[in-house]
């Protein structure tokens, strides 16, 4: 493991492209891998054992490609799996956690709503969150099932999915919510949305830089910096179909690139019962 070799990231989808791309302002002489998970996306509807069998066979994929730290760039995979890949594999791994203490910091009304899959609701990440904060400030939950697809047909302002945000985020300022998180890695992409929504009165707030610094924090530690001077490259895989992918990453990512298929012989989980 050296400083020039690479960070691997990954989510279920294209979503966890909103913390690369905090982890490009970061870290810009980083080389870095990206996995979309994209055939089995949403995770939030699979089961703890599939997202887990995911989660690992990326993660080897990614070491195979001498990743020197991952960042597990979803909420779910993250409350899923992450006391997993921490006990199977050495190398800094950095987790997603709901910007809720952030939130709770900055509320005026007293009432944070958190936007997420059922599966980060019911996490014992996020319990723990809700716990640890839920006495000084209202914690607000909302599950918002079809927005991670919305985000990965690449529709981020049309009009089903403002209906959608509409059902999820009005119920919230209605209760009196003034601050909101995204506690999904596909919502930032919604965020413009969102705030049209909200209006200028309500603070949206994600973890994506927060994630990013705390991988600066731990390659600094580790010594598995490289040289900021260095322009940093990035590559990019999907385990969906790469006509789709192509354009949508494209499109998220606000650059040409190219994406390139997943190898099927890490496509664990496929045809199995989630």
């Amino acid at each position: 493991m050296n400083a020039l070799n690479p960070i691997g990231v990954f989510d279920s989808g294209v979503g966890g492209l909103s913390v690369l791309h905090e982890i490009r302002r970061a870290l810009p002489g980083e080389d870095l891998l990206y996995v979309a998970d994209s055939a089995h996306a949403p995770y939030g509807d699979k089961s703890q054992q599939f997202i887990e069998a995911r989660s690992i066979a990326i993660t080897e994929f990614l070491l195979s490609r001498n990743a020197k730290a991952i960042v597990v760039a979803c909420n779910t995979a993250t409350g899923a799996a992450i006391t997993t890949l921490r006990s199977r594999f050495s190398m800094p791994i950095i987790a997603m956690e709901p910007a809720v203490k952030p939130a709770a910091m900055n509320t005026q009304s007293g009432v944070v709503g958190v936007l997420a899959t059922s599966r980060t609701l019911a996490s014992d990440n996020f319990v723990k969150l809700f716990a640890r904060y839920g006495d000084d400030v209202r914690i607000l939950g909302q599950a918002c099932p079809g927005l991670v697809e919305q985000v990965e047909v690449g529709d981020l302002s049309g009009d089903k999915t403002r209906v959608l945000l509409e059902q999820y985020v009005l119920p919230l300022l209605e209760r009196g919510a003034d601050t909101l998180v995204l506690g999904c890695t596909h919502y930032p992409f919604l965020a413009p949305l969102i705030r049209e929504i909200t209006g200028s009165g309500v603070t949206v707030i994600d973890s994506a830089a927060a994630v990013a610094r705390q991988l600066h924090r731990r390659l600094e530690v580790a010594e598995l910096l490289a040289d900021g001077a260095r322009i940093g490259t990035e590559c990019f895989w999907t385990s969906g179909a790469l006509d789709k992918a192509q354009p949508l990453v494209a499109q998220l990512w606000q650059a040409d690139v190219e994406v390139r298929s997943l190898p099927s012989d890490i496509d664990v989980g496929r045809n199995k019962p989630v």
